[in-house]
This record gives C-alpha cells, structure tokens and sequence, in this order.
C-alpha cells in the first residue's frame, strides 16, 4: 500500500498552517500503488483531512483537483475487476471495496460542489476551479456511483437520484449544461442523459458486463433522446424526471405526472429506432465497430442487451396480470446442467438445490426471496429451475432481475418459460472432425403463446449458420430428432432459446 505522509490536522494545525495542505499535495506527486485497491483507503482520508486544513481557495482547488483525476484513474481500473464473473449475492470483501468506491465518490461530488458554492472564481484563477467543470465533477462522480450501485445490483444511496437531478437543474439555470468544459470529454447535458438512460433500463435485469455495456453506449448515443412538453407526456416510451423526488426518470405509462408543470419529460422514440436499425445492421453481418458500437454489441448477449431494450421501451406499457403477494417456500436449482439432471433423473441426482420464499406470483413468473442453501452462481439472464408445494413439476424459468442488498440478501425475479422440460443432447461437429455433444432443454409448446416447441442451449455453443440440428432424446427408448432452428428468440449472456421445429427432409 502507498504510504501516506502524515497530515497536520486539529491541534497540529496551529504549529504549522500549512503543513496539512503540503502533505496533501505532496502525497499526489508520489506514483500509483501497485493494485488499485490499495488506493482506496488513502484517497478517502486526504479527503477528509482537505476538509479542516487551512489553506487558500486556490490550494484547496489544486488539492482537490488532483484528488479527483487521480481517484478517477484508480476507479477506472477497478471497474473491469468488478464486472468480471461478479455473482450475486455479491461476497464480503469485494462489497467492503465497492462500499469505499461509493463513499470516495460521495464525497467528491460534496467536496467539488461546494467549491462551486464558493462563487465565481477570479479571472487569474486555475482553470480548476471553472464552475463549469467543477459542476461536470460533481454530476460524473454521482453518475458513477449510480451506475456502480447498478453493478452489483443495489439500491442507491438513498439521496443520490435526488442530488444528481438537482445538480444539473443547478447547471440549466446558469446555462452550463449544454457547453463541454476545458479537458471534458462530453457536456454536463450528455453526462447527465447517459446516467438517466442507464436508469431508465431497468439495470437490476442487467449483469455487470451489460451494465457496463449499456452504460458505455449510451454514452455515445445519448443526443437522440428528445425533450418532450409537459402537456405531451402520454405516450409509449416517454419517461418523466421530478427533481424534488429521489427516483430515477419513470414510464409515463406507469406512474402519470401527479401535477402539470411538475419535473421534465423526455421521449425514447429515437434511440428506439436507432437501436433497431443497428441490430438489423449488426445481423446483416456489420461490425460493432464501423457502427461506433462498444465491442460487446457484436456478441449474442450485447445484441440480445439491445433487443429488449428496444421492445421495452417501443412499448412500455402495463403489467398484463397482476402480481398476488405469497409467502410460501419452493425449491430452486440453477444452471442448464443442474435442470437437466433433474428433468431426467428426478430430484435424488447430485445437484445443488436451495429454498427460497416466493414474495408475490402473477401467471408470468415469481418474485423469490433467498432463504437457505446454496444458491449457487446466479446472475440475471440464467435458467433455473423451482418446485413449489402445489406442483410435483420441475417448472422452468429465466432470470429476468436480481436486487442484493447485502451478502445475505438476494431476491430473484423469475419468468416461468415452461411447466416442465424435455432433457436432450444435441450433437454438433466439433473441430477435429468428431462430434461435440452439448446437454440442451426442450420447452413444449404452450397454446396461444409459443406454437412451436423452443431449445435451450448455452450462449454461443449453436453456430448462427446452423440451420438444422440433431437431438437425441433418451427415455425407454433412445429417440434421434433432426429439426430445424427457426429463429432466435431470446439471448443472455448465458443462454439462447431457439424456436424449433421437425425437419421435414431427414438426412
């Protein structure tokens, strides 16, 4: 860990005035530790100790300056680190790291606020201390902690949304938020807009990479949000922002305006349709980058991102069925190996099975809260598989979202995509001129929703150009199928559903 030179605080303070701002400056010229965690705990407490050292307000702004470009850096390289294979409930020691990043970026958006409180600089003063950019400071470290808060499937500091909104209502009323400050990589409007959109995407259905995903290209597409009157809010797609409230933008559709002339509204309808067309570009065979793209569009679960994003918010109406509160318990086994077994062998096989409490149903899924067991590695977008009481059937379902508010804290939100399920091994041809054989889940057909029968296999084991795949089916009798993949109708980080049906010229 970087040793941190002493700073002159409280009763020192009196023999050396200026003692505790030359640590502090001083400190900033030593070079980066190692591992970027070990950062953490001395960027925190230089902060703390710029609070009661004296020294002018043009020191103050170099300290804190550096402060910022320097805590910027280490969390930058700390945001890869928690976004790969993060599971959920998030483990101890990697929420303590998280927990410090938030509070580190709290207290940069106090700090570089309350130098913009201090008034207009003189004109001789460091461009630091611009209110432009320190007003850009303090909105991107809220943004981040947001967007942090979304990696690993949190609630937000209570506070944040509200103080995010109105930091920018501050920025509009000096007419700053449309201009890019000296050494800003966009303006106060886009970082602001970003931040609102990866709120607006319902980010507890995310997993960290598409967080970061999301958060990434919406930093590149966020100008094709549309500002909408007041008096025009209801419409599909249209969110609307309250300033005075602590909550993200909402869906007009779902939680009408309660006064007119009350907040800002804003429509989705041409990032929708930007979206569409660059998902039709990117099945054409387009590359993410010729379309300006982050690199993960062009895999099945950043493409998949992007589908419902653009479904959701084309139409983001009400709920078709209302949710019934329960509290009954059921069984719950992850992963396609885990169901697989199951479905074959009945629940005496070797595999992990965990109980949870089912909070509120509705005829589209569940809402289940952790409460014994091992859940094993669950993140949004897997299939799992429950048992309740009242049904002997291993029903089949997907991850849809995910909230953890603390290690031992997790809830699920699960839509049930079969009553049941068909265990099957599809046969590919593998590189070496054998076969490969993959453990895949038939769904059955289901009237007056799925007309054809669907496939569940890994994310990205099926080619895209296979069009016709070999299935054996072992029950009494050792069954071979050959079908014909029709399309695909959903793809996550960790599986694909691919519609099916029979070949009808068998090889």
């Amino acid at each position: 860990m970087t040793e941190t030179p002493s700073i002159a605080t409280g009763k020192d303070r009196g023999a050396a005035p200026e003692s505790g701002m030359r640590s502090i400056l001083q400190w900033l010229e030593l070079p980066l530790a190692p591992q970027p965690v070990d950062e953490l705990p001395s960027l925190r407490s230089h902060l703390i100790a710029l609070r009661d050292v004296e020294g002018s307000t043009q020191q103050r702004a170099l300290a804190l300056d550096g402060l910022y470009r320097r805590s910027s850096s280490v969390i930058d390289s700390l945001l890869p680190v928690l976004s790969v294979d993060l599971v959920l409930p998030i483990p101890r020691r990697e929420r303590r790291i998280v927990r410090s990043v938030l509070d580190l970026l709290q207290m940069l958006a106090d700090e570089t606020f309350g130098l913009f409180e201090k008034g207009a600089p003189p004109k001789n003063a460091d461009p630091c201390r611009a209110p432009d950019l320190v007003l850009w400071r303090s909105l991107d470290a809220l943004a981040r902690q947001l967007m942090i808060s979304h990696l690993i499937a949190s609630p937000a500091r209570s506070g944040a949304w509200q103080q995010l909104h109105q930091t920018y209502a501050r920025a509009q009323q000096l007419q700053l938020h449309t201009g890019r400050p000296q050494g800003a990589s966009r303006s106060l409007q886009e970082l602001y807009h970003a931040a609102v959109l990866l709120g607006c995407a319902q980010p507890a259905s995310l997993t960290p990479r598409e967080v970061l995903f999301l958060a990434s290209y919406f930093e590149r597409f966020c100008s094709h949000v549309e500002a909408v009157p007041n008096g025009a809010l209801r419409a599909p797609g249209v969110f609307w922002i309250d300033p005075a409230r602590d909550l993200p933008a909402l869906s007009i559709l779902r939680k009408p305006v309660q006064a007119e002339g009350q907040g800002s509204g804003f429509s989705s309808a041409g990032i929708c349709l930007l979206l569409r067309a660059q998902i039709d570009q990117l099945d054409g065979g387009a590359t993410p980058q010729s379309l300006n793209l982050p690199e993960f569009a062009g895999t099945a679960a950043g493409r998949g991102v992007l589908q419902r994003l653009a479904i959701r918010w084309g139409d983001a109406g009400r709920r078709r069925f209302h949710r019934r509160r329960q509290n009954h318990r059921t069984l719950l086994a992850a992963g396609i190996d885990g169901l697989w077994q199951l479905s074959r062998k009945g629940e005496g096989v070797n595999v992990d099975l965990s109980t949870w409490m089912i909070t509120n149903e509705s005829p589209e899924g569940y809402a289940v809260m952790h409460v014994s067991g091992k859940p094993g590695a669950i993140k949004v977008g897997d299939v799992v598989t429950v048992r309740t009481a009242v049904d002997p059937n291993w029903q089949i379902c997907l991850v849809r979202w995910a909230i953890s508010e603390n290690p031992e804290h997790l809830e699920l939100g699960l839509q049930v995509l079969a009553p049941k399920a068909v265990p099957a091994t599809l046969a590919l041809p593998a590189g070496d001129g054998g076969t490969d054989h993959q453990r895949v889940l038939i769904l059955p057909e289901i009237p007056k929703l799925r007309s054809r029968q669907s496939l569940i296999v890994a994310a990205g084991v099926v080619p895209r150009e296979s069009k016709k795949l070999l299935l054996v089916i072992e029950g009494q009798n050792l069954v071979v199928r050959e079908v014909n993949r029709t399309s695909v109708d959903e793809e996550t980080g960790s599986i694909e559903i691919l519609s099916i049906e029979p070949d009808q010229n068998p090889a």
